[in-house]
């Protein structure tokens, strides 16, 4: 299913808390991808885009060797090439911080093909080149061994897990100073829209408490102050 235009854009500008209490309230505990942070800062906005996955196991000796490069359909290749524009590249690496889950040449291939961005629950090699690099990459820091000492890429566009969540393929990624959070492909437009919405009153509420408000009646708002935010909507054409 495409992502609608003003799905991504609502996506853009609301915050992956905001995002995660939303998920909350539908029963969705676990969206949060955990052990990762923000290694660029590019400009647009919020990282956006369908989840397109690669799933790891742990490495074998006899298979996992330099000569393994040598074939174009090497899933860690091919999930490069294979990734669709618009796409974000979800890595499976089991939370495994020894190692690279990738470095320039392959962040860099992804960003010319088009791709949205890079999530890994691993690290990435060439982390300082990476980080002035304007292409949202979200990872577990930096590491220089390369990844064949502990990664065998296995499987593309299969349901993974990363950071401890559940990505499926498809799925939205959204990704902001904080964190990413996942969610599932079936209720991302009414998120988006919930979200959105959430944010402007919680843009009123924090005025409210910044002029001395108390929390009682204001954070969560009672009538009154439902009814003062609509009447503030109203005056800001919002």
């Amino acid at each position: 299913m495409e992502l609608s235009a003003g799905t991504r854009e609502r996506l853009r500008k609301v915050s992956t808390a905001t995002l995660c209490t939303a998920l909350f309230k539908r029963g969705f505990r676990n969206v949060y991808i955990q052990g990762i942070a923000r290694l660029t800062r590019p400009s647009g906005g919020n990282l956006v885009g369908p989840a397109f996955t690669m799933r790891s196991i742990p490495a074998r000796e006899d298979l996992d060797q330099l000569s393994a490069f040598d074939d174009p359909n090497h899933p860690q290749r091919k999930a490069i090439e294979s990734c669709p524009p618009g796409h974000v590249l979800v890595l499976d690496c089991r939370q495994e911080r020894r190692v690279a889950s990738g470095g320039e040449i392959l962040t860099t291939r992804l960003k010319v093909r088009g791709a949205a961005g890079l999530v890994s629950d691993g690290p990435v090699r060439d982390s300082g080149s990476l980080r002035e690099m304007d292409f949202p990459i979200y990872c577990a820091g930096g590491s220089a061994p390369l990844n064949l000492l502990y990664h065998h890429a296995i499987d593309q566009n299969v349901p993974i897990g990363c950071g401890g969540v559940a990505v499926y393929p498809g799925d939205i990624i959204v990704g902001d100073d904080e964190g990413v959070v996942v969610i599932p492909r079936h209720l991302v437009d009414e998120v988006a829209e919930q979200c959105e919405e959430q944010e402007k009153m919680e843009a009123f509420i924090l005025a409210r408490v910044q002029g001395g408000a108390k929390l009682a009646g204001t954070y969560p708002p009672n009538d009154e102050t439902k009814a003062a935010f609509a009447q503030w909507r109203k005056q800001k054409g919002i």
